[in-house]
């Protein structure tokens, strides 16, 4: 006689050992894409991040943008933003101006330099986001990005939430 054994869940529970685990996975998703984006474009002597900023004042008001916009937009430290713009106004990438109604803030701009460089590595972003998500089926790539979009907004959302929270000293 044979006994009927209950189907297994369709996902284990989501504190399994066995469940795949979120933060590791992104962890693991933005360490590797971080370190080839990092290996590809070390000969053009910028970084990842200085590639982020670049991109994001580009696609930014044309004025320029405050740190704190940047950081925003970044979704950043300020403190850390402060510390790469420091760096890239060094290296003759970025320059502050005095911002034309807020005598406290100043507007970052890209200078030439910067943007050749930024051109430069954009080819390699494009390149290195083709050849990743070449991983996943052509039907399945979009949206992938959708959905990975969705849970970066959940996890702003929840950092938000946490911030506003009682006792979040």
């Amino acid at each position: 006689m044979r006994m009927a054994t209950k189907p297994d869940p369709p996902n284990p529970p989501i504190d399994s050992p066995e469940r795949r685990r979120l933060p590791l996975l992104m962890r693991r998703a933005w360490y590797g894409l971080n370190q080839a984006f990092r290996r590809r474009i070390a000969h053009l002597g910028v970084t990842p991040d200085q590639f982020t900023v670049m991109r994001t004042l580009l696609e930014g008001d044309p004025k320029g943008m405050t740190q704190r916009q940047l950081a925003v937009a970044m979704s950043s430290d300020p403190n850390t933003v402060a510390s790469l713009l420091e760096r890239m106004e060094k290296a003759g990438l970025v320059e502050r101006k005095e911002h034309e109604h807020d005598r406290r803030a100043h507007r970052i701009r890209l200078l030439p330099l910067s943007r050749k460089k930024y051109t430069e590595a954009r080819e390699v972003a494009v390149a290195l986001q083709t050849d990743i998500l070449s991983a996943l089926p052509a039907q399945e790539r979009e949206r992938f990005l959708e959905n990975l979009n969705t849970a970066a907004d959940a996890c702003r959302k929840a950092a938000e939430i946490d911030l506003r929270s009682p006792g979040a000293d």
